[in-house]
């Protein structure tokens, strides 16, 4: 298959008229796929009423069919279509949080969305992306869109057009070049369907952020309990995973560095994942900053581009810090977790 690319600069005027806009719906009216630039990370869009559309999403990323969807929307009117009701307290959260990196998890009318992008559940996650392209492109498209992260399944997700076509030039239709995202992880995804709103995945939104709105906020407990069945999308599997053995370390920076001497001593080759404040401490073969400690939204902003780039360097070991999970490092220590896959060190 050919992959389209166009370049769309998101301070065009009248971009959902703008010719590369119109094509890249045109594809998805089609039932084709194509992906796009959004705040968070870039998604892959196909229509999410159409079950071959959504099992081009799931062919092209090679991902697991059990594995549900984030329903994409341009505006509130589109949600009552495919929504059955919108709580008092979901409502609240869209008008603090909308256009913006925030999932709600709503129960859908029956056989309004095709089932596989819901993977046969009966609540659907919607939200309403905070980029002038994204909402462009399902305006101009008159669909909600279904749109995990535009990567391979269990790769760190993409946060430039690049990223997108290294994993997916061959099995999508088009890409949309809108330029690098913003927040750099994905949305929290909250469910709204009980009595007290519960983070299923913690993202762009913290928290704290969310109890300010709405009071009250719990956390689905398979974020720290792997024994747990998570109920998010994108929390099932093993993701974000550089090329080599990931490891995270509860440590002082003295014994990341004595953990990185005994590898090196075994003849490996050591990756060092630290931030801009140890960039020169670490003796290691790649060492790589990720953002500033002293600010964490730095560090989730680059989080996806640092893994990935670790692949360049054909590494036998990565050794990583840990972050203090307040605000947006509980996000970034969820997707670190999820990039490792392993326990954490402790020493």
């Amino acid at each position: 298959m050919q992959t389209q690319m166009w370049t769309v600069d998101k301070n065009v005027d009248n971009l959902k008229t703008y010719p590369h806009i119109i094509e890249a719906a045109q594809k998805l009216k089609q039932n084709e796929v194509v992906a796009f630039p959004t705040e968070t990370v870039y998604g892959l869009g196909g229509n999410a009423e159409n079950d071959e559309a959504v099992l081009k999403i799931f062919e092209a990323k090679g991902r697991p069919g059990d594995n549900p969807l984030i329903v994409h929307i341009a505006n509130r009117e589109q949600i009552h279509s495919f929504v059955k009701k919108i709580p008092d307290q979901a409502a609240v959260l869209m008008d603090a949080f909308w256009p913006g990196p925030l999932t709600i998890i709503l129960e859908k009318k029956e056989g309004a969305l095709s089932e596989k992008a819901t993977a046969g559940l009966s609540t659907v996650a919607v939200r309403m992306p905070d980029h002038p392209i994204a909402l462009a492109i399902i305006e101009a498209s008159g669909l909600p869109l279904a749109a995990p992260s535009a990567n391979l399944s269990g790769k760190p997700s993409p946060t430039t057009a690049n990223h997108v076509a290294d994993d997916l030039t061959g099995r999508i239709s088009g890409i949309v070049d809108g330029g690098a995202t913003g927040v750099g992880l994905e949305s929290t995804v909250v469910d709204c369907t009980g009595e007290i709103p519960a983070i299923l995945r913690p993202g762009g939104v913290t928290k704290e952020q969310l109890e300010e709105v709405v009071g009250v906020v719990t956390v689905d407990p398979a974020l720290k309990d792997s024994n747990q069945a998570p109920k998010s999308p994108g929390m099932k599997y093993r993701h974000y995973a550089p090329n080599a053995p990931f490891y995270l370390v509860e440590g002082t920076r003295e014994e990341i560095q004595q953990l990185v001497n005994e590898k090196r001593m075994e003849s490996l080759k050591v990756g060092v994942m630290t931030t801009k404040e140890n960039l020169e401490f670490y003796d290691a073969d790649i060492v790589i900053p990720c953002g500033e400690r002293a600010r964490l939204e730095t560090v989730a902003e680059a989080l996806y581009d640092t893994l990935r780039a670790f692949n360049n360097e054909n590494l036998d070991i990565i050794f990583g810090e840990v972050f203090p999970e307040q605000g947006v490092g509980q996000a970034i220590m969820n997707r670190l977790s999820k990039a490792s896959g392993l326990p954490i060190i402790e020493k």
